[in-house]
């Protein structure tokens, strides 16, 4: 019988066959932690575990992205600590404010690698999956852990596979899209403890993989993967021969994706999987466009948009911030003419980072707003207010939103 990819990465990193529901120590290839998680991880390994060296700093990463610059003291205490501990442990992965978001360089900077266990006090870690990582969210305690030993433990995920079929037939359907209406057909704990295993998608790039697998937190995923192949290694990555796709690999599930008969999707207040069309919705006016994060904060999201706003200007009473999701996005925005052509379209620019995706910073929405997010999440006071209402939608819908004011489908832009 053959074996899943969860099943296969987790067997190499524990050194022994690990079947679905076996729990097993691994070795963890890369662990992370962020200025809102790290300081608490590394609190946990010093007064709790009586450890004051990490095992293997060459495998560790910290960030600074989640209130980069920090917007209040307890923040900026924070990321002191942060600098601290990475200058006292000699961990070269250190990427302060500016930088960008941990899971875009995760994968920009080539610090995961096909194959191998991803460890982030980060629930979005499984973005690690777009070049065949099994990338995992943990919390501070389990990441301390990591730290101090180089290991976690895990129990085997069953798999849920979703074949796609066909490609997008109008440039104006997205990944982000295809993400949504999984979530829609999912629920928001249709795959809990779950790995997602996305099929037919070779075809896409490593960005919208990352959009995919980032998407899988949103229905419950332990794991999001995409199976490694010409696309992950022409991107830099060397996938290991032994990590590819069996004929006869065991799936809880399989649900199937016309991508051919997709249209743009809007995730509504305040679940992921609460989607319509974006041509259902009606007319919903809107205060604030966020383009950016984790989810869609790259350099062909920020293309996308500027496509639509160029020579153009967004509505009188929309307020659209653009943040990169890295400094390395941003130059290159910058150097074609992309950055330009959103600023003069109105948008104002955040330092690359989270920006306002969790609602501490650089453009938290008050009561009643309605903002048109690119981001994951649209909970209830994720950007601010409670009693605000956050839509989630890709780049294209975003600026087309921006454009009219109303939420808009972008195939009529």
């Amino acid at each position: 019988m053959g074996e899943t990819l969860s099943e296969k990465i987790i067997s190499h990193a524990a050194n022994k066959t690990a079947r679905v529901r076996d729990l097993v120590v691994v070795d963890v290839g890369t662990v992370m932690a962020h200025d809102s998680t790290g300081p608490a991880a590394i609190k946990v390994m010093k007064n709790e575990l009586k450890t004051e060296r990490v095992v293997a700093p060459e495998r560790v990463a910290l960030f600074v992205d989640h209130v980069a610059p920090p917007a209040n003291v307890a923040s900026a205490e924070a990321q002191k600590t942060l600098r601290a501990f990475a200058a006292e442990q000699g961990i070269e992965h250190f990427y302060d404010w500016g930088a960008g978001i941990c899971h875009q360089l995760l994968i920009q900077e080539r610090l995961v690698r096909p194959g191998e266990i991803v460890v982030g006090a980060d629930s979005h870690t499984t973005t690690a999956g777009a070049i065949g990582a099994f990338g995992t969210g943990m919390g501070s305690t389990d990441t301390a852990m990591v730290f101090a030993t180089g290991q976690t433990w895990l129990k085997v995920p069953e798999t849920l596979r979703i074949q796609v079929h066909g490609q997008f037939t109008d440039r104006m359907v997205t990944a982000k899209d295809l993400a949504l209406k999984v979530a829609q057909t999912l629920g928001v704990d249709g795959a809990t403890y779950m790995t997602v295993e996305y099929h037919g998608v070779g075809w896409m790039s490593i960005s919208q993989r990352m959009t995919l697998c980032n998407m899988t937190t949103e229905v419950g995923a332990k794991a999001g993967l995409v199976p490694p192949d010409a696309v992950v290694r022409a991107g830099g990555f060397a996938v290991p021969a032994w990590l590819t796709v069996d004929g006869d690999a065991v799936y809880a599930r399989t649900v199937d994706v016309d991508a051919e008969a997709l249209v743009p999707q809007v995730a509504m207040p305040n679940e992921v999987d609460n989607v319509s069309d974006v041509a259902g919705v009606g007319e919903v006016p809107v205060d604030v466009v966020f383009l950016g994060t984790c989810t869609n904060g790259r350099l062909d999201d920020l293309r996308a948009a500027a496509g639509i706003l160029r020579g153009k200007h967004i509505h009188p009473r929309v307020r659209m911030i653009v943040v990169p999701a890295s400094r390395q996005v941003l130059q290159q925005a910058v150097s074609e003419g992309v950055l330009s052509d959103l600023l003069a379209a109105g948008a104002t620019l955040g330092t690359p980072g989270c920006g306002p995706c969790i609602g501490r910073h650089l453009g938290v929405l008050g009561a009643g707003e309605v903002c048109v997010s690119t981001a994951n999440r649209n909970f209830s006071g994720r950007m601010g207010s409670p009693q605000a209402r956050v839509y989630l939608a890709s780049p294209e819908t975003a600026a087309a939103s921006a454009l009219a004011g109303l939420i808009t489908d972008p195939r009529g832009v």
